[in-house]
């Protein structure tokens, strides 16, 4: 296959998958799972999983970086940047005209129909994704046991980020007391200090969000809390505004991240969209780049794959947290129960079945059992 080829199709994955990933990164980590690594096979499943334990050890969206990290595994830097542009624009044309529409009309249109039958098909998504996963991930009892631990913490609502470098600490102690070996290797975050402008303008509109996608650990919903520091605190943006754009990232496809498309337009039409769109992906983008080429250099290193193994469980172990907890809330009643179990049933007996196909089922099943 050509680079070209590989480019187009890298395209055709990742702009289907931006379109109709609905629910957040342990949805689009699941769909993208199948995408690359079962139907297209670019890379192992041991592989995929490295990626996403980097990917949970950087800063940003860890769905759209994993996007970026596939596509590099593809076509190289040409196919991290098709990849993550392809993933992030459909949710940002969609919050783009939504942001519009808001501005001209001070409400959000009426989707909740649709988004209460598409809950229950993710949380099955997501789900097996982490039965499929974790199977590869964990290669001992004692990963099983961190694995355990990462859950329970998740469950209790303990924060992510304390879990995943936790349990990685966990693993490394356990590896040096079992190997009595004291080699050990550290990953240290870049950050930057941004001097803004003290008007709100498109460039400090930037700045803002900039600095943001560096800063931003863990999932994509951390990123409301910053923007309730930075912009509702500051007197520029009003909390009802910051809730409806929680209420956008909720109920569009694609990166939650888009959320900035919709505040950016808020705060300066068109060019704070674009300043905070770009402000808001840009870190990833580099962030990608700059750590690819390292992942098969750490798997070398025993000490730091032993890091690695640890923290891949916990990343596991933290998607099934989310699938459980989309469970409680989505499964609510005996229409949410039907689709459900429609839902798993379809996985189940339907050979090699698109997530699409579960998405667009349990949205038009929602808008349907929504009138019993």
């Amino acid at each position: 296959m050509t680079e070209k080829q590989k480019l187009s199709e890298i395209a055709s994955v990742f702009f289907k998958l931006g379109s109709i990933a609905f629910g957040g990164p342990a949805v689009h980590i699941a769909m993208m799972e199948e995408e690359v690594v079962v139907k297209r096979k670019w890379m192992s499943r041991s592989h995929f999983l490295d990626l996403i334990g980097v990917t949970n050890l950087i800063p940003g969206p860890n769905s759209t970086e994993m996007t970026m990290h596939c596509g590099y595994q593809r076509a190289g830097w040409k196919g991290l940047v098709v990849a993550g542009v392809s993933f992030i624009f459909p949710a940002i044309f969609i919050t783009a005209i939504i942001a519009w529409l808001y501005l001209q009309y001070g409400q959000l249109p009426q989707v909740r129909p649709f988004v209460y039958g598409i809950k229950p098909a993710v949380v099955v998504i997501v789900l097996l994704a982490a039965w499929k996963l974790g199977a590869k991930a964990i290669k001992s009892r004692i990963l099983f046991v961190f694995g355990v631990i990462a859950l329970s913490f998740s469950l209790l609502g303990g924060n992510e980020i304390v879990a995943l470098f936790g349990v990685g600490l966990l693993g490394l102690i356990w590896f040096l007391i079992a190997r009595t070996k004291n080699t050990f290797g550290s990953l240290i975050p870049f950050s930057v200090v941004l001097n803004l402008a003290t008007q709100l303008t498109p460039l400090k509109i930037f700045g803002i969000f900039s600095k943001i996608g560096v800063l931003l650990y863990g999932s994509g919903y951390v990123l409301f809390a910053f923007l309730e520091a930075e912009l509702v605190t500051k007197g520029y943006l009003t909390s009802q505004v910051l809730i409806d754009a929680i209420a956008v990232g909720q109920f569009t496809p694609g990166p939650v991240l888009s959320t900035a498309t919709f505040i950016g337009w808020q705060l300066h039409g068109f060019p704070g969209a674009l300043a905070a769109t770009v402000g808001i992906f840009i870190p990833s983008f580099l962030l990608v780049f700059i750590t690819y080429p390292f992942v098969s250099k750490i798997r070398s290193s025993k000490v730091i794959s032993a890091f690695l193994d640890a923290v891949n469980v916990a990343a596991i172990a933290l998607i099934a947290s989310v699938g459980l907890s989309m469970f409680k809330d989505s499964v609510t009643d005996w229409r949410t129960f039907t689709i459900l179990v429609g839902s798993f049933l379809m996985v189940k007996f339907v050979q090699k079945l698109n997530s699409m196909y579960l998405i667009i089922g349990g949205s038009f099943l929602g808008y349907v059992l929504s009138y019993f």
